[in-house]
């Protein structure tokens, strides 16, 4: 039987870049060579994409190459000494976070080039990727939100008018970049800037009181399977992922607790609700979903993340393992999802 040639797409030209190499690192060695083919794209900081033989060290010296719109060529156009060759994929596997790659744009690229991708579409790509958009479809779904408010580039903000604590974020970004928590009002200022490094759209919602409760989740449409859920056990500030200078030897402030020490209603509580959160937007394929647990039972979403970090210390991948999928596993139940709009 023929193996299924699946391009993986990773990197990026944003700030998700390291994480994303990192989360390709993983994937290359739970992939089965067996079942598949993998053909590397790397997109390096400054946007240029390479054909490579993996993730490993030096692989932005290789061969230019780009997934071709042109639906007959199905796949990658390498370029080389002036000419090319083609090579025909029958699915992508993007393993990109954040902006470029979480937000619909590589998912627009795929269903240009007429190649199946895993994960989410491009609406729902570009709904779990603003916040506010994000906020607004599952309010109207009757699913609690915090109390926000979006803040557009030439909008100023009277401190005055918040009550604090709030926190301040990027309202299309992902791993915590640009997230501030602000307590007075004379932080606001500071704090909205911060965010506007990373996008000129800003989300300022009210602080939940609450333990952050995360729940994966894989499927398609009705058919879902969810991992176990993992709680965020903080020492102190709030939680920041991907923002320590060595992740795999832990955080700074907080660590993981799979399966989460909630009671066994609030476990079956944050699982229909993720999957509630994951339909409304029109997930498809993968996601985290992060809610609130507050004192009085009730949840509260805070993010959705379509196309989470697969790395060794990820959430995603933990949470599937505590509950028998590990990643080898799922990545086959992604590319068969992807092809056939069905798990295995």
């Amino acid at each position: 039987m023929d193996r299924l040639k699946v391009g993986i797409v990773f990197g990026g030209s944003t700030e998700e870049h390291p994480v994303s190499v990192k989360s390709a690192r993983e994937v290359a060695k739970h992939l089965d060579p067996e079942k598949y083919e993998p053909f590397w794209i790397g997109i390096t900081k400054n946007g240029e994409w390479k054909l490579c033989d993996g993730p490993g060290e030096g692989w932005e010296n290789s061969r230019p190459v780009v997934l071709s719109p042109d639906r007959t060529v199905h796949g990658l156009l390498v370029l080389e000494a002036g000419r090319y060759e083609t090579i025909r994929l029958d699915v992508v596997l993007p393993l990109l976070h954040g902006r470029l790659g979480e937000d619909g744009a590589m998912q627009g690229l795929a269903e240009l080039a007429g190649v199946p991708y895993v994960g989410c579409d491009v609406p729902s790509s570009a709904l779990c990727m603003d916040k506010s958009l994000t906020y607004l479809v599952t309010g109207n779904a009757g699913i609690a939100t915090p109390e926000f408010r979006a803040v557009t580039a030439d909008e100023t903000v009277d401190p005055g008018e918040l009550t604090y604590p709030v926190f301040v974020k990027p309202a299309r970004s992902g791993s915590s970049f640009g997230v501030s928590k602000v307590s007075r009002a004379e932080e606001l200022p500071g704090a909205v800037a911060a965010a506007r490094q990373y996008d000129h759209k800003v989300l300022i919602e009210q602080a939940v009181a609450g333990s952050e409760i995360g729940c994966s989740v894989l499927g398609n449409d009705e058919d879902l399977i969810t991992g176990e859920l993992d709680r965020v056990a903080l020492s102190h500030g709030f939680f920041k992922i991907h923002q320590e200078s060595n992740p795999e030897s832990g955080s700074e402030n907080s660590t993981f607790v799979v399966p989460a020490d909630i009671p066994a209603e609030s476990r079956a509580l944050v699982r229909e609700t993720a999957k509630a959160v994951y339909r409304a937007l029109g997930c498809r394929g993968l996601a985290r979903v992060d809610l609130f647990l507050k004192e009085d039972g009730t949840v509260v979403l805070n993010e959705v993340n379509t196309l989470p970090g697969l790395t060794s210390y990820s959430r995603y991948p933990r949470m599937m393992a505590a509950a028998g999928l590990p990643l080898g596993e799922v990545l086959d139940r992604l590319v068969s999802l992807a092809l056939t709009g069905k798990s295995q």
